[in-house]
């Protein structure tokens, strides 16, 4: 594909971790690319970190911010895509490094009516914190010292770092829904509007990007797997609240059962949302 790519990137009063994924993008070899920090209400200290980095980026770096009102990563990101301005959109989870050619890869495997599911390597909470507080770069990384650390415990599996020809065999997936996570997923915008984003109703951690993975299958748009091409390194955090997990999960199922494409609330109930606050004249 030609032409920008948004990269929306979601956060959440995580600055240690951000700063290494927007340092990440700075590395990239392909430049055509914008970044857009989603953030999910966190203290004002994220602001000012992508504040300082809009300069160093080398391109347009946005901060979208709503309110805290517990886990809303749905909603958030709909609001950094209506803020965006490119015509391919690759979702990143704000703990999540990406190597120099993640750009230049995703634009490599996009193909009309596909959205790209890429894959992951997560490192153990030692190796997270000494990448942290050293400031290491693990993008720059060779595969030589990835498997010295997958010996010592500090990654789990190496397979995302590796490069494949696969061709046809991206597309053995295509109506799969599972396994597919928006901390590494890329969709064309014209997709992402035609099932109306990210549906807000689902609040709490979880299924969010599944609900999303469904409506766009739905929708007739295929997946194609990004494994052995857009892998990216994981931070570790804690595991989140998962509450809400079973009120999603019926969600998921209910979606499952049926056929709809658009969000219950997405990204039109932001528009609407908007047009109604601006003042009359």
């Amino acid at each position: 594909m030609n032409g920008l790519i948004s990269v929306i990137v979601t956060t959440y009063n995580r600055e240690d971790a951000l700063a290494a994924v927007l340092r990440s993008l700075a590395h990239q070899t392909d430049r055509d690319f914008e970044v857009i920090v989603a953030d999910d209400g966190s203290r004002p200290a994220t602001g000012d970190l992508v504040d300082d980095w809009k300069a160093k980026v080398g391109h347009r770096v946005e901060h979208v911010w709503h309110e805290d009102k517990g886990f809303r990563a749905g909603e958030i990101r709909n609001r950094a895509v209506l803020a965006s301005r490119g015509d391919y959109i690759v979702f990143l989870d704000g703990d999540c490094i990406v190597r120099p050619d993640f750009i230049a890869q995703h634009r490599k495997l996009a193909e009309p009516r596909a959205f790209v599911t890429g894959n992951r390597i997560l490192l153990s909470p030692a190796l997270t914190e000494r990448v942290l507080r050293e400031g290491l770069e693990p993008e720059r990384w060779s595969f030589g010292q990835f498997l010295a650390e997958r010996f010592r415990g500090g990654v789990n599996r190496l397979s995302a770092l590796l490069h494949l020809p696969l061709g046809p065999l991206r597309r053995l997936r295509a109506r799969e829904w599972k396994g597919a996570r928006s901390c590494n997923l890329a969709i064309w915008r014209r997709d992402f509007d035609t099932v109306d984003g990210f549906d807000a109703d689902y609040a709490g951690w979880g299924k969010e990007d599944s609900d999303l993975i469904v409506r766009l299958l739905h929708a007739g748009v295929m997946r194609k797997d990004g494994n052995f091409a857009t892998g990216v390194v994981h931070l570790w955090h804690k595991e989140a609240d998962r509450s809400a997990l079973s009120e999603n999960e019926r969600k998921l199922a209910e979606l499952l059962a049926g056929h709809d494409v658009r969000a219950k609330r997405g990204l039109s109930a932001l528009r609407v949302k908007a047009v109604g606050e601006i003042p009359a004249s």
